[in-house]
Formats: C-alpha cells, structure tokens, sequence
C-alpha cells in the first residue's frame, strides 16, 4: 500500500506490517471458527439506506452526548487492552487522539498504562471498563481509583466469566505483559493473580476472572461507587429488560470483538431487540464491525446512541501513533458526515429507522 490511507480499513494492513505476528493476531483474531468476527462486519453490508432527497444539509452537526456529556460525534473508543503492544506510548496516545478528537475513551482495567498515567495524559472525559477477578478487593481498588482521578462511569464487562478460546494465541503462545492497574495493591491474593496473569500461557489467566457474578453483584457495584454503571456485554431483549431493572445507566450491546462465544449474532442485527426491550429507559450503544462512517449511520438508525470502535483503534495506533488513532476517528466522522448528508439528515437526532432497510425487511417484502 501507498501513501495515506484513505479509509480505516487501510490501516489493518499497515498495523500487520508494524507488528510482531504474535501481536497482531492477538489483536485481530476472533474466538474458535471466527464467524462472529467476520459476521460482525458482513451483517452492516446487508443494511441499505433509503435516503430522502431534498433536504437543507448546507450544515451537518455529528454532536450527541452521552450520559449527559457532550461529544463532538457518536464515536467512542472501546476498551482494550495493552495497547502498549501496540505502540511504547500505549494507551496515553489512545487517549489523547480521543481528547483531541473530543470524544470519550473507555479505559481497559487490563491496560499497559495505569489509571493514573492515562488521567494525567491529558484533559478528557473517560470511562473506567472493569472485569471482576474473584477477589474482589481488587475490583473495589480499581473503581475507587477510577473514581478518584475522575473517571466518569463504570463499564462493566458481564460476557467473560471464563476467556474465549481464540486459537491463534494458543498457538503463538501468547504471554501477556504485566497488567499495570494491578502492580501495587498489596494484598497477597492480588499479587498471585498478577503472577498468574503476566507469567503463565496466556488462556490460563481464565482462573482470575469472577465465573459466580451474575445480576445481584450489580448492587453490590453500586455499592461501591457513585458513577453511572453501563453494563457491555449484551444481546438479547430478556437482559437488556434485567439491565434496566436492576438500575443500569446503559447498555452497551456487545459479543466482545467476538472474541468470547463464537456463532454469537453480529451485534448490528441484534441491536434492535435490545433497544425495544429497553424502550427508551436507559440508552443503547454497539460495539463490534465497525468499519466505515456509513456503519455508524445504520447503528443510529436501528436506535444506538453511540458506536464504540476497537480493533481501528488499535491499528491506527500500531501504525501511525497518536496521530492514527486521531487519523481513524476523523475518517470515520468524516464518513458519517457525508452519509448524513446524502441521507438528508443535517443532524444526528434527524437520523430515524425508516432511513435503512435490513435483510429481514428486504426478504418480506419479496414475500
């Protein structure tokens, strides 16, 4: 490839050329056979647009907010983890192309750079993911920490009681790096699962992970913390209704990067279930095949509020630094930008289902 990328697809292949093999798959591979990681890029090329003509788009506006915070278009960064794998600067670049980009980042708790490194980088709002490790000092220390140097919600990850199998790292022998937001708490319990984490084959840290939380926990969560606690991790209408019930602030629909459960569906096409079961108490986002400003379209359309962006991310940064990730948030908003305009939608609340067409309806219709 030449010169500039000109899409955010483009960034994949320069990414493969920057990293180690080990490194790259760990980032691009999916779980077991990968159908959920290609599904969830195919099934947003199954959705066309029905555009409406003639409407006044001289001046498109992408803001939204989230949870009451005002953000220059629907495009978060998901959390991943050790981005450190990607670049030396880590995660403290993901987050100042996401400041300088006006955008909110969700930190990983498995992250190569600390809570506190990634808060000093620079002036932004962000989210604090949490994974809950069976002792769950360790969850306490890591959302009073993100409470302390102002983090502004809790992003519960609820699809990993156990990891996903994903082949390619079994087979690269994928060791992680130590687990930076960890180092430090002092009990012993905590430092066997950061030995466990850092110095044994890569799929055995599915021991430290919390198997026993389910929907209780969440008071507990709550607990603990004032922020607004956004549950990632769901695709189905009976746990978006559990969600609400149990006083979630969001719902991130997600089958995490496909990396966990293959022959999930892909996250676009049960994003409408999500959302009429949630009818309209908390707000919905996705994660999951984002590629092109015309997928965050058909997202907004099917009743997202927000689209969330992972392995781009993590491309644009192996291959260009700061400036790539800041370089793959400003393609895709360009993208949307110009789908808006063709679409006849001069802002994003102008948005409405009845600008696409799914596969469901294109097959009834023919019937």
């Amino acid at each position: 490839m030449e010169g500039e990328p000109v899409n955010v697809n483009e960034f994949q292949e320069l990414a493969r050329q920057a990293l180690p093999k080990m490194y790259y798959d760990y980032y691009s591979g999916g779980a077991e056979d990968q159908y959920t990681l290609k599904e969830n890029v195919e099934a947003f090329r199954r959705i066309t647009f029905r555009p409406r003509i003639l409407v006044d788009v001289s001046r498109i506006n992408l803001s939204t907010t989230v949870l009451g915070y005002k953000i220059s278009a629907p495009i978060m960064v998901v959390p991943s983890a050790m981005h450190k794998l990607a670049h030396p600067e880590g995660e403290t670049a993901t987050a100042r192309a996401a400041a300088a980009s006006n955008t909110i980042m969700v930190l990983s708790s498995v992250s190569s750079c600390t809570i506190e490194e990634v808060a000093s980088s620079c002036n932004a709002i962000r989210f604090f993911q949490l994974y809950v490790y069976k002792n769950r000092d360790v969850a306490t220390q890591l959302v009073q920490s993100a409470e302390r140097n102002g983090y502004k919600a809790i992003v519960l990850t609820v699809d990993a009681p156990m990891l996903g199998r994903r082949e390619a790292d079994i087979k690269n022998k994928m060791i992680l790096p130590p687990l930076k937001n960890i180092e430090g708490l002092v009990s012993t319990e905590v430092n066997n699962l950061l030995l466990l984490l850092t110095e044994s084959n890569f799929l055995q840290c599915v021991g430290a992970l919390d198997a026993s939380l389910c929907w209780r926990d969440i008071g507990w969560l709550r607990s603990i913390t004032n922020l607004p606690i956004l549950i990632k991790g769901i695709l189905t209408r009976e746990d978006a209704i559990k969600a609400t019930e149990v006083g979630v602030a969001g719902i991130v629909v997600s089958n995490h990067g496909a990396r966990q459960l293959d022959y999930t569906p892909a996250t676009i096409t049960v994003l409408e279930e999500v959302v009429h079961a949630v009818g309209g108490k908390v707000p919905v986002f996705l994660d999951g095949g984002v590629r092109r400003g015309t997928d965050v379209f058909k997202a907004l359309a099917l009743g997202a509020q927000a689209v969330l962006i992972g392995r781009p991310v993590v491309y644009g940064l192996a291959a260009k630094g700061e400036y790539g990730v800041r370089k793959v948030i400003h393609m895709l908003k360009d993208e949307l930008e110009l789908t808006m305009a063709l679409s006849g939608c001069p802002s994003v609340k102008d948005i409405t289902r009845s600008h696409v067409r799914t596969e469901h309806e294109k097959i009834h219709s023919m019937l």
